[in-house]
């Protein structure tokens, strides 16, 4: 398989290219104080990942308000509107990984970066700038009306694509979440890259559980993915 064929990659932006997990976890643990101190990290974003699969959860990230309640719910911690509201406002401050600014700039010599997410448009505005605004096109859940992984999605940013010039054959979807994008993208035809960022660590983090799927390209970072670019294109 050549990277020749693509003229775009489109990314998860929220796990894949801005650690959303560490976000979270500073938040809580700076509000949680001293009551959040018997906690692992596993015990919050498992609370989290739970909130998220609630049947009443909203858009991302203004769904966090809801999620930092039901958290400070099942683990004990303070719970106010002031946290709440502050754990859905902290994604302005949200970190990118450590390898994503810059892998994002030498994929970008090579092809059309497409940002394909569940977060609202002010939230992606905020990530954007943290990623050093690498996006020729954005894709978010205030567009599409749906979230990954439903099919919907998946359409609507190929349609974007397509009145582009750029054909399906001609994409490369690129995600962290097995559950989210790459287990569907496959049954839908793509070509798909897995940036397994919780390597050698246990369990699915925030992330909900799904059956792994193998896609077409495998890497455990981005600059991995840039690296195997730039050693056949150039």
């Amino acid at each position: 398989m050549s990277f020749k064929q693509f003229k775009a990659l489109t990314f998860d932006v929220v796990g894949t290219l801005i650690d959303f997990e560490a976000g979270i976890l500073a938040h809580v643990r700076e509000v949680a104080g001293d009551a959040g101190k018997a906690c692992s990290d596993d015990d919050i974003l498992k609370a989290y990942r739970e909130a998220r699969a609630s049947t009443d959860s909203g858009w991302w990230p203004d769904d966090l308000e809801r999620c930092y309640h039901v958290i400070a719910s099942k683990l004990g911690l303070p719970d106010n509107d002031d946290y709440a509201k502050g754990l859905a406002q902290s994604v302005k401050n949200f970190p990118a990984f450590p390898d994503s600014v810059e892998a994002l700039k030498r994929l970008r010599k090579h092809f059309k970066l497409v940002a394909t997410t569940n977060s609202q448009i002010w939230a992606l505005d905020h990530m954007a700038e943290t990623l050093d605004q690498p996006f020729d096109v954005r894709v978010t859940v205030d567009d599409v009306r749906f979230e990954k992984p439903d099919p919907q999605f998946f359409a609507y940013a190929r349609g974007i694509l397509a009145t582009q010039g750029i054909l399906f054959e001609n994409i490369l979807h690129v995600a962290q979440s097995q559950y989210h994008d790459i287990g569907v993208a496959m049954r839908l035809g793509y070509q798909t890259c897995w940036i397994e960022r919780r390597f050698a660590q246990k369990g699915t983090g925030g992330t909900l559980e799904s059956e792994r799927t193998e896609p077409h390209y495998h890497f455990t970072s981005l600059a991995q993915l840039a690296d195997a670019v730039e050693k056949e294109l150039g």
